[in-house]
């Protein structure tokens, strides 16, 4: 009998609508993720075919509100690039006209749009960005997206910066801090503790390893992975001076003399389908026998300087880890995630296993539950500001904990740190360069280079020299390999984007902002730089 988890039922009859509309992103992100991007209002400057894209991938999966801030009217270029707007709308506010069809994909989701410019707006209302969870700049001038860096960096609060030109595009993301409990890792390592159990479990593996050298064949190969991997690393510590395998040789020397366990049929063939727990062992080896230590990443969060020196205006998540700093130091480990893989077993005794392992993980959140109770008391906060549901999410993920702090793009441009990218002579970032530039030119001239045919080769040359300037203040010489090339192709688009590029770009930057307002997954650290020439996506962090 095998404990395998069941089918997935169908939505009951008595499902909310909400919970049918959203089935499949809440199996990614939860009730509480989506309740997080329900919570979240987004700002986008300019609504460009890019822009649109990104709000139509996130107000359909339920974003709460957003402002579109665009002084812009839709011009030919925009009816033809861009999928919400459409030659009847030429001369129209491109904001209100794109806000109005974005609205009608998803009627719970409520938009509006301001027809003035950040500057203007920010002159008259200086705190008005402070209301938004994050702010999304599209196709902005450099003057712009430095007002935006620095407005934002004070406010702690994002700035994603996001152009397409052509079949070129970046993403850069500016944030202070960003703190990820659930980061979903693609490789969940089971957290079984095999070479430190506590005593109930050493108890239990004991009891269920003797047991099966008097098993028939029924029940020995019902045995929980677990107990025979404990068995036999019982049997190679007492043969080896009390030392675990620890690298390749040893282990697979441990898996050999392991697998002599598996008993014979009647007619002396190996048995495989029957005890398929040994080869499930074999398997769990290389992932289940590990040292049992705390993650450089977490020891790093537990030791920031944030964990050690709280006060009342502490975040949930540095309030956790000091509570969790101090279970560490009292313990000397992590708390037990309490999950067990799915394994080869009869329900009696994976049930027994289960109920081990959440028992433990039970009374190590509840040890650093009411730790955080006391914290929270000595802060003069409520005690039902960290809920006893966020302490046990805190506790099962502390193996996967991170924090990203970010550069400020105001700054970029200001360090040598994008010097180090330009030594690959086919690197994609001078793309980037190229497009920043096309930001500087923007707040000197106020159109895009190359829009005119005419005055292309002005316009090649005026960028030429802003580029020179921005190499030379990050301390690289203007010969750079490839750089003329690259300034033609995107003076060649006359910064008109295309629908496909936008599109994709876009979707992308979303799943970005999604990561952002949940507070799951790990988002990216911190640019992104797609070249649809050659199809390659390419990441870069920028210090």
């Amino acid at each position: 009998m095998s404990s395998t988890p069941s089918p997935c039922l169908p939505p009951s009859p008595i499902q909310s609508e909400k919970a049918k509309r959203y089935d499949r992103q809440l199996r990614l992100w939860g009730d509480h993720g989506q309740s997080s991007l329900e919570r979240a209002s987004i700002c986008l400057v300019n609504a460009t075919a890019t822009g649109t894209e990104i709000l139509k991938s996130l107000v359909l999966p339920g974003l709460g509100s957003f402002t579109i801030l665009d002084p812009a009217a839709v011009s030919g270029e925009d009816a033809g690039s861009n999928f919400f707007l459409t030659g009847d709308s030429v001369g129209q506010s491109r904001g209100e006209v794109a806000a109005r069809l974005l609205l009608e994909m998803n009627h719970e989701v409520r938009g509006d749009c301001r027809q003035d410019t950040v500057e203007n707006i920010l002159e008259a209302e200086p705190d008005f960005l402070h209301s938004f969870t994050l702010v999304i700049a599209c196709g902005c001038s450099d003057k712009t997206l430095s007002l935006l860096s620095s407005k934002l960096e004070t406010a702690k609060i994002g700035l994603l910066v996001v152009r397409t030109s052509g079949f070129f595009g970046y993403i850069r993301l500016q944030m202070s801090e960003h703190v990820i409990v659930e980061t979903h890792p693609d490789n969940l390592a089971p957290d079984l503790r095999l070479d430190v159990p506590w005593p109930d479990l050493a108890n239990w593996l004991e009891a269920e390893g003797k047991r099966l050298e008097d098993m028939d064949l029924k029940d020995h190969s019902h045995t929980p992975y677990p107990v025979i991997i404990y068995r036999q690393l019982q049997s190679w510590m007492e043969n080896n001076n009390g030392k675990h395998p620890s690298n390749y040789k040893e282990k697979k020397q441990f898996r050999e003399q392991m697998m002599k366990g598996v008993r014979k049929r009647e007619n002396n063939e190996e048995v495989d389908e029957d005890e398929e727990n040994f080869e499930e062992a074999g398997k769990a080896v290389n992932t289940v026998l590990v040292k049992t230590t705390i993650p450089s990443s977490t020891k790093t969060i537990i030791e920031d300087e944030q964990a050690e020196n709280i006060s009342a205006s502490s975040s949930n998540f540095w309030i956790l880890a000091h509570a969790l700093r101090d279970f560490v130091s009292l313990e000397e480990r992590l708390p037990v995630s309490g999950i067990v893989p799915d394994m080869f077993s009869d329900s009696e005794r994976f049930i027994k296993l289960q109920n081990i392992y959440k028992d433990k993980a039970n009374q190590d959140a509840e040890i650093i539950g009411r730790k955080v109770a006391q914290v929270l008391e000595s802060l003069g906060r409520g005690s039902d500001t960290i809920s006893d549901i966020e302490v046990r999410r805190f506790c099962k993920e502390a193996r996967y904990l991170r924090v990203i702090r970010g550069s400020s793009l105001s700054r970029e441009f200001r360090s040598s740190g994008l010097s180090q990218h330009l030594e690959d002579p086919d690197s994609d970032v001078l793309y980037y360069i190229v497009l920043r530039a096309v930001d500087q030119y923007m707040s000197q001239f106020n159109v895009n280079p190359g829009l005119t045919e005419a005055d292309i080769e002005l316009d090649i040359g005026r960028l030429k020299t802003i580029i020179s300037g921005m190499l030379t203040q990050i301390g690289v010489g203007s010969s750079v390999q490839g750089l003329d090339e690259h300034i033609h192709e995107i003076c060649r688009y006359g910064g008109a984007e295309l629908h496909s590029v936008a599109a994709f770009l876009g979707g992308v930057a979303a799943h970005e902002v999604i990561k952002l307002v949940t507070g799951q997954y790990v988002p990216l650290d911190n640019m992104v730089i797609y070249n649809a020439v050659t199809s390659n996506v390419t990441s870069y962090k920028l210090e």
